[in-house]
């Protein structure tokens, strides 16, 4: 769905992200990870078009992002931040319906498919007429996930989506977004530097280093068969037990 061919992006002449080649495959979850600093969330911002590449080619389907289908493009993707990034003077039931009005979906089905992400989310619909102050660290991320959601994209982009929220609640939510990725089926990109929720939800692990690909496949191929001593400090820096082959934790 997405590819990267000799991306490379720099801040005040310096390095942030140098990438050769990646690809993102459809209907598959890909997670980009490795320590602060490293290129993960530039990455990201470059594959919806918030940033452009210094050199090389951003691909979606086949085709570059180029600034003219932007806006097209865009509505064919879903964006979560951390912290969820909701407007402040917004109801979240406003925050999630605000594309759909603009777009013009009627109201009708506009709120057909905010109870249908409710329910997805597991979030209570009375809090749906409150003010993001108004609401917990994970009620804000379930309502910035169904604002990403609102017009069914293609693409689920995802920028440290737990990385805010206490211990207790990042587990809970860590499995609620489990179970919608899988009932969803969507491709998607979802960045951390949790060792723990990246073996929970990727298919394929994208390890970066000081903005480049140290190594990428599976987490258990990269644990098991290290191209560079990076990639063994890395997991020994963080205790990790992978289930038994074939399971996802």
């Amino acid at each position: 769905m997405l590819r990267l061919e000799r991306v490379s992006k720099r801040y005040d002449g310096v390095v942030a992200l140098d990438v050769g080649e990646l690809e993102i495959e459809r209907g598959r979850t890909t997670v980009l990870i490795g320590p602060s600093g490293c290129g993960k969330s530039t990455l990201l911002k470059l594959l919806n078009g918030l940033l452009r590449p210094d050199t090389g080619r951003v691909l979606f389907e086949g085709r570059e992002l180029a600034v003219e289908d932007l806006p097209e493009r865009r509505r064919r993707m879903g964006y979560v931040i951390q912290e969820g990034g909701l407007f402040p003077h917004l109801t979240a039931r406003r925050n999630v319906t605000l594309m759909a009005e603009f777009l013009g979906v009627e109201p009708a089905r506009r709120e057909r498919r905010v109870a249908e992400l409710a329910r997805l989310t597991k979030l209570r619909g009375a809090l749906l007429d409150r003010y993001p102050r108004e609401l917990s660290g994970g009620e804000r991320q379930r309502v910035s996930l169904m604002r990403a959601l609102m017009l069914d994209p293609d693409l689920l982009l995802l920028d440290e989506p737990l990385g805010a929220l206490d211990p207790m609640i990042r587990s809970e939510l860590r499995g609620d977004l489990k179970e919608i990725f899988a009932t969803l089926g969507k491709t998607v990109v979802l960045v951390t530097h949790d060792l723990a929720e990246a073996a929970s939800f990727a298919d394929r692990v994208v390890l970066l280093r000081a903005g480049r690909i140290a190594q990428q496949g599976s987490l258990r191929e990269l644990l098991e068969r290290p191209a560079e001593p990076f990639v063994r400090r890395f997991f020994d820096a963080q205790s990790l037990e992978l289930p038994a082959a074939g399971e996802r934790s």
